[in-house]
């Protein structure tokens, strides 16, 4: 039942904070619903996954062939304590923000974690579909009603992309329903199908296309840095941290597995894309004055690398990208958090009109430095672990081509190092070139998010284990799916 509370708590407490009016009322609640979800979110992890309290199968659309069927893997338990954190921290960390309609923003962001955890354990096609159209819906209102300036236009860029990716897995999940045996949307129904090499391919295309906006992937990153500049700074933290991991999930729990053979035989194109975009939104980063924008192409590099790493279809890497995903997405709300209280202290997110901000606000400059360490993977950071073994398995791909991803992988990796380091130097070191703001030089709410985040980078980069636990029987099963090493030799 574990599952199905980590979607109802959120689902409920989103639509009962439309009619709190108070605006002090609904934040409270907020945060409390998100605790109550925490709370569940980490028992889950706890437990062994295949354990009953993490698996339910209901009723649930039978003359569609569909059910309600919910579980708890190994990557599903590292993505649902992602996003059970990362909505409590987004909450605290923008405690002081005000909104207008408070009660409505702050339902919108609840049913957009109920949703996010939906895509995370539905095991049942079209429930996946369901799901992941919940999580997305909240987020365009929450765009273009209270974002910055043009954000219609960049909202409504935003939802042509997604719209367009979502309607074409539609088309691929209704086919492969219709080819089942039982007419059925299990995701075990799917696994079980034998497709031909040529209509898995058209099929993987369909998938892939929507799972590669979501991410993104180049060429399809386009509505990315508009929409995380454009976003107000919960928004951005939540897509950037969290949902973006929709679609790396939807590579290894659904691609991958259902279409072995295309997989396989697309690999090197997405590879090749995946190179590309790592070292394109890296210079892009480099050449960068707006944090804000910086980090929106840094995470683009960064999904990049997992993307290639899943295509490398072996256990170092599979381990890798879902330790990574956990990993990236804390590191990445952290640094949006900073982003958002220099803007609010200094009212400006342009690294040439700031400048020695250490000597003004030194305890933000030590949280920065140690997020923006992990984010380029320093060792006994968490980044690195995930960093490392993605790195191992994109050596040991089965790929002709994996030197050449190799050298790309490397060069992002360093390219991160350098417009990383470059931004903490713009920013806090050097001559001080903005006034003081008056202000503390973090608040509270602001301390205990970025804390909570610090203590996590440490723990995790030091004691890995707890997560390669998690992860290693879920990462054996899906390997074995692919099986690429037995097509080669065939």
């Amino acid at each position: 039942m574990i599952p199905v509370l980590l979607i109802l708590i959120p689902l409920l407490g989103g639509l009962s904070a439309f009619f709190i009016k108070n605006e002090k009322s609904s934040r409270i609640w907020t945060l409390l619903i998100s605790l109550i979800v925490l709370v569940f979110g980490v028992y889950g992890v706890t437990l062994k996954a295949g354990a009953a309290g993490l698996t339910y199968n209901g009723e649930w659309m039978q003359a569609l062939g569909g059910s309600f069927s919910v579980a708890l893997d190994g990557m599903g338990q590292l993505l649902c304590l992602l996003t059970a954190i990362g909505f409590p921290l987004i909450f605290a960390a923008t405690w002081n923000n005000t909104y207008k309609n408070a009660n409505r923003f702050f339902a919108l962001m609840l049913l957009s974690q109920a949703g996010l955890m939906g895509v995370f354990v539905a095991m049942d096609a079209l429930l996946f579909y369901f799901f992941w159209e919940l999580a997305l819906i909240p987020v365009y209102f929450l765009c273009s009603q209270w974002g910055g300036e043009d954000r219609i236009r960049v909202t409504f860029k935003f939802f042509i992309y997604t719209f367009v990716g979502s309607v074409l897995m539609l088309i691929g999940i209704l086919y492969l329903q219709s080819q089942t045996p039982d007419h059925s949307f299990s995701i075990y129904s799917f696994y079980k199908l034998e497709l031909s090499p040529n209509t898995q391919s058209w099929l993987f295309w369909l998938f892939f296309a929507a799972f590669a906006i979501k991410m993104p992937v180049w060429p399809l990153h386009t509505w990315q840095p508009d929409t995380y500049e454009k976003s107000p700074g919960a928004v951005t933290m939540v897509l950037s941290g969290i949902m973006v991991k929709m679609g790396v999930l939807g590579l290894i729990r659904w691609l991958l597995p259902v279409f072995p053979v295309a997989a396989y035989s697309w690999g090197d194109v997405v590879g090749t894309l995946c190179i590309i975009g790592i070292i394109y939104a890296s210079l892009i980063a480099i050449r960068q004055d707006d944090i804000r924008r910086l980090i929106a192409y840094s995470s683009i590099a960064h999904i990049g690398l997992m993307c290639l790493a899943v295509f490398s279809a072996n256990e170092s890497g599979m381990q890798g990208v879902m330790i990574q995903m956990f990993n990236h997405g804390i590191n990445i709300i952290g640094l949006w958090i900073l982003a958002d209280i220099i803007e609010k202290k200094y009212g400006t997110r342009k690294m040439s009109g700031l400048g020695g901000l250490a000597q003004q606000a030194p305890v933000m400059s030590i949280f920065f430095v140690i997020i923006a360490l992990a984010n380029i993977a320093l060792p006994l950071t968490n980044g690195f672990v995930g960093e490392f073994l993605m790195f191992n398995g994109v050596i040991n791909t089965a790929s002709n081509y994996y030197f050449i991803f190799i050298i790309g992988a490397g060069m992002g990796i360093i390219l991160g190092a350098v417009y990383t380091l470059n931004m903490v130097r713009k920013t806090f070191y050097g001559a001080n070139i903005v006034p003081s703001s008056g202000m503390p030089d973090l608040s509270w709410n602001e301390k205990l998010a970025l804390s909570v985040i610090v203590i996590i980078i440490l723990i995790l980069g030091v004691y890995p284990q707890l997560f390669l636990n998690i992860s290693e029987d879920i990462s054996k099963m899906i390997v074995n799916k692919v099986d690429v090493r037995g097509l080669i030799s065939k």
